[in-house]
């Protein structure tokens, strides 16, 4: 299939729908890691076409929602030091609550923030603007670091020294593998983000399959591709196997992208780290190495983690880990709104909550999926 429509190509759709239902005989619990899954599924409705017992959770697989509000705090800490600073941030963190404000009332109140679409528009910023620290919010999964892990190398090469990240990438089989081992677990089987796999390849989920007895299934982001991995994730479960399958051949090859993963070998060393919502996880973040600590922000301007706390009327770590739903949240709707948000997963295009507020806040079906 060479065009957008025919992933979502409504009989096509319907079809898979049923062949789920023929080979479902068990209750299964399946959870999608990326939040634009999550965003299908919800918008088209994807979850009201699947039998009775297949149940879908979602998990922490947005990672401007598992970005620590220290975070957003060390980045306006940032401007406390250096007034003249300038923040470069995507889009999606500019209204995502720290534990006093967000960047964007920072920038309210007069602060140089700026929403770039890559790393490397900051650089050119920083080149452009010699006298002024520019500082890059390096956020992510495996799918963005590489591009951060360019900038810094070429800055180094080149010696631009206005120039650092505050980094907070994260690192998704480690997130899967302290999901599974939680006492309250329930999911059965994943569907794995095909684009930090389309990075990173597949040989870090065997193992979590095969410890677990889960099968993980690299899935799309297309209504097709999500009811094909769901297809595919069931047919495993009612078989009793467990390993990983790659739906998403399309763009995903078992080793990766290599030049991708060298440079991020290169530049990023794993280190533990803090999640919003789901604590420190081991061996689940990206720091950069001694030989780049330059342009480490943290570094440079002295930064130091708070143990910043949520809203406590904010129930995202528990959307996050797929115990809630984001209706179940007494807040949702009400106190907690895209405008006025307690939680991350509220403002960012990926999020859970976001996704829930736009397409499911009437009752009833969503009839997103034409007949």
């Amino acid at each position: 299939m060479k065009y957008l429509e025919e992933y979502r190509d409504a009989r096509a759709v319907r079809a898979f729908a049923r062949e789920i239902q023929k080979i479902a005989r068990r209750d299964w619990t399946i959870m999608e890691i990326c939040g634009g899954q999550t965003h299908s599924i919800v918008r088209f409705g994807l979850d009201e076409l699947l039998p009775q017992g297949i149940r879908l959770v979602h998990g922490p697989g947005c990672p401007v929602c598992v970005t620590p509000a220290d975070f957003i705090d060390q980045a306006i800490e940032l401007f406390e030091q250096n007034p003249d600073a300038i923040v470069c941030t995507f889009g999606d963190m500019l209204r995502v609550p720290g534990s006093r404000e967000s960047l964007a009332s920072s920038r309210a109140r007069g602060q140089d923030v700026r929403i770039v679409y890559s790393p490397l528009d900051a650089l050119a910023l920083a080149q452009k603007n010699p006298e002024r620290q520019v500082v890059f919010l390096a956020v992510g999964f495996e799918t963005t670091a590489p591009a951060a892990a360019l900038a810094v190398s070429r800055a180094h090469n080149e010696s631009i020294r206005n120039f650092s990240l505050l980094v907070s990438h994260v690192l998704v089989p480690p997130a899967i593998e302290a999901l599974l081992s939680a006492e309250s677990n329930q999911v059965q089987g994943f569907l794995a983000a095909g684009h930090v796999c389309t990075i990173m390849g597949l040989a870090e989920y065997q193992p979590l399959a095969e410890r677990f007895g889960v099968p993980i299934v690299v899935t799309g982001f297309e209504p097709l591709d999500i009811l094909q991995g769901i297809y595919l994730c069931v047919r495993q479960l009612e078989q009793g196997q467990h390993f990983v399958e790659n739906q998403y051949s399309r763009s995903v090859r078992r080793e990766g992208n290599r030049s991708a993963i060298a440079l991020l070998r290169e530049v990023f060393e794993v280190v533990s780290c803090s999640w919003r919502g789901l604590g420190d996880i081991p061996k689940s973040g990206l720091a950069l190495r001694a030989k780049y600590a330059p342009f480490d922000a943290r570094k440079r301007f002295g930064l130091a983690a708070r143990g910043a706390a949520d809203d406590p009327r904010c129930i995202s770590g528990e959307v996050l880990r797929g115990v809630r739903r984001p209706a179940e949240c007494a807040a949702f709707g009400k106190d907690c709104t895209p405008e006025s948000p307690l939680g991350a997963p509220m403002v960012s295009s990926e999020g859970a909550c976001a996704a829930y507020y736009r397409y499911r806040r009437a009752p009833g079906p969503t009839g997103a999926v034409p007949a």
